[in-house]
């Protein structure tokens, strides 16, 4: 902004001299004060709601919002519907039709001319009922309809345990980044803590620009995975809010924190045994080889005779007024004597219980796989954290005495506190790691027993 004073005659006016100083002081205030005249951001977000949970908060909340399981639960009300229709061909079939005609009838020929009647009123009203009396192929389709109602059952319960065991291990893996964050921030304090005695040291003749630079260096490595780690929890998070089936506008808080000691584990007998018993995988498979046994039964039983009764009664005249009422009942045996195709349904049916038979065994196999592959993943995982505990001790012990050399001594020291502080930064590193393959394979040793519900 540019402000001309003029002169006309021997002198400035006061009045131009009075508004050129009060626009100067204004813009000196403005650009002292940015906040003035500053309007609220429009576009700036609002602060996200938050959402605290626990390890098993997580896994309940997943039960109840994840998308695969509530697409289980429709899968259930599929076969219970499939089932109602299987016992519907059992109940009595009723039904009733009204009808008013006018017709007339041919009667022939009389010579060389064909006769028919005037024309005639017909009104019958009329209701018919229908009931199988004995149909054992009938009897055991609709049982193997409720059998498959119970394996759409175990399926929805086996969904929900792996959705609970994904969301669990997210949330483990999750702990992991935010542990990994805090020995970054610590590592981080570290070097700048030496950084700054160093810097001391050269000003006092006793460093060198390396030592300073070589700190330096570092600490920048720090904190760029310090970055790599936070990026990592957030990402971590959001897959977690996309296992609970949330929206992604909440602001998620982990409350746990990755544990140093777990119960000791059943040895492995007794836990193959257990998770035999619980393991809905093994209860849905033997589900499945019944219904595949009933299907093959209510094929085989098409050759058995079937009974049915029939009926029907209702009023026949020529008006509505003018009516008689009618009837007939009848039994019906049905013998079957060939169907070609049968043989083909029955091949094809008893297959298929072959083929559950041989699944049976490898839901069996994997179920013990997956308990001796979680027993020896948690045994590791205690004996890792236990070494990276010791080491972690021995790490720290060493900064010390590398830090009391490095202050007292000359520059030569520094490599030894180098080699302290990578020392120290690998031994938190493996700590962090063997608590999360601990708590990692706690929650897969409790998918493995199918025990997800008892886990805290």
């Amino acid at each position: 902004m540019v402000i001309q004073f003029e002169r006309k005659g021997h002198g400035m006016k006061p009045s131009f001299i009075l508004s050129g100083l009060f626009c100067l002081f204004f813009c000196v205030f403005c650009l002292s004060d940015p906040s003035a005249g500053a309007q609220p951001d429009p576009g700036s977000a609002p602060e996200r709601p938050e959402l605290r949970l626990t390890l098993r908060e997580a896994m309940e909340a997943a039960v109840d919002n994840n998308p695969n399981v509530r697409l289980f639960k429709e899968r259930i009300e599929t076969a219970r519907a499939a089932s109602k229709t299987q016992l519907g061909a059992l109940l009595p079939n009723l039904s009733s039709n009204v009808r008013q005609t006018r017709q007339n009838v041919f009667l022939g020929t009389i010579g060389l001319a064909p006769v028919r009647t005037d024309p005639f009123s017909i009104f019958d009203a009329r209701a018919n009922v229908s009931q199988s009396l004995f149909s054992l192929s009938l009897i055991q389709r609709w049982r193997a309809s409720r059998e498959a109602l119970k394996v759409a059952e175990l399926e929805s319960e086996s969904t929900k345990f792996d959705t609970m065991s994904a969301v669990g291990l997210l949330y483990v893996e999750a702990l992991k980044a935010e542990a990994t964050v805090n020995t970054r921030s610590a590592n981080m304090q570290l070097f700048e803590e030496l950084l700054e005695l160093a810097r001391n040291r050269r000003g006092g003749g006793m460093g060198t620009g390396l030592d300073t630079a070589r700190l330096e260096a570092q600490l920048e490595n720090e904190r760029q995975q310090l970055a790599i780690a936070r990026s990592e929890v957030e990402r971590l998070k959001i897959n977690i809010l996309h296992g609970l089936g949330f929206a992604f506008d909440v602001r998620l808080v982990l409350t746990d924190s990755l544990k140093l000691e777990v119960p000791e584990p059943p040895n492995e007998e007794a836990a193959v045994v257990t998770a035999m018993n619980q393991r809905m995988e093994v209860k849905a498979q033997q589900q499945r080889i019944r219904t595949a046994s009933l299907t093959l039964n209510s094929t085989e039983t098409e050759r058995v005779p079937s009974l049915a009764a029939q009926g029907d009664y209702g009023l026949i005249g020529n008006r509505m007024h003018n009516t008689l009422d009618t009837y007939n009942i009848g039994l019906f045996l049905t013998v079957p004597l060939f169907d070609g195709a049968r043989e083909g349904r029955i091949s094809e049916s008893r297959s298929q219980v072959n083929q559950e038979t041989i699944r049976m065994r490898v839901v069996s196999n994997q179920v013990v796989l997956d308990v001796r592959e979680a027993l020896v993943t948690l045994a590791s995982a205690k004996e890792q954290l236990a070494i990276s505990q010791v080491g972690l001790q021995a790490a720290l012990k060493e900064l010390a005495l590398a830090k009391e050399r490095f202050t007292v001594l000359t520059a030569g020291s520094n490599f030894e506190v180098t080699n302290a502080l990578y020392s120290l930064s690998r031994a938190r590193d493996n700590t962090v790691d063997a608590m999360f393959r601990l708590n990692g394979a706690r929650v897969n040793l409790a998918r493995a027993l199918g025990e997800l519900e008892k886990l805290n």
